[in-house]
């Protein structure tokens, strides 16, 4: 019975014309009142403003005076030398000298060391971090004549400079006094000796 109703359906669709295809024609309007008009842009004519009755003012242009050397207290002062490394593992070091016989050189170099860091519970965490440290040197001469050196350390240890100019910190000579000492006195009290 199925074979019977596909036989049948197949032989409707055989059946069909193949020309009976319905194409969808777009349907042309006639212009009517309804139609979009165009319109020309407006022409509106330019505006003329008014001269102020006031004369701008004039204002002198401003003389700067020639830059000289002579001028300048330091225009005798040069670098000789210059220098500027940087490397790809994070260190570097540079210098430079000038004709007053100033210098500075400077080098870093990245190390391991212990950081700590605070969670949220303000629990810390010790853990090893890359950090800076740095070492380096200066000379100058001061306008009286004295020469100065300063050396310096900047690490897990703080910064640490050294020279003959810098303040020295006092050593006290004198014994601290010891804090009494507290003994049990027949457990009701404490003797004081």
């Amino acid at each position: 019975m199925k074979l019977f109703v596909i036989a049948a359906v197949l032989a409707v669709v055989a059946a069909v014309p193949s020309s009976y295809k319905p194409e969808y024609i777009a349907p042309s309007y006639p212009a009517t009142k309804y139609a979009t008009p165009s319109y020309s842009a407006p022409k509106y004519p330019t505006p003329s403003y008014p001269t102020p009755a006031y004369p701008a003012p004039a204002y002198p242009t401003p003389a700067y005076p020639t830059p000289s050397y002579k001028d300048n207290k330091y225009a005798d002062i040069t670098v000789t030398s210059q220098s500027d490394e940087r490397n790809i593992d994070g260190s570097s070091q540079w210098s430079y000298a000038q004709s007053d016989y100033t210098t500075r050189e400077e080098s870093q170099v990245q190390k391991k060391m212990q950081g700590v860091a605070y969670d949220s519970y303000g629990k810390a965490t010790y853990e090893d971090v890359m950090g800076n440290t740095n070492k380096g040197s200066s000379y100058w001469v001061s306008p009286e004549g004295e020469k100065f050196t300063l050396t310096w350390t900047a690490d897990d240890a703080g910064f640490q400079p050294k020279g003959d100019h810098l303040p020295v910190v006092p050593v006290h000579e004198y014994e601290l006094p010891v804090a009494p000492v507290h003994i049990p006195f027949n457990g009701k009290g404490y003797n004081i000796y």
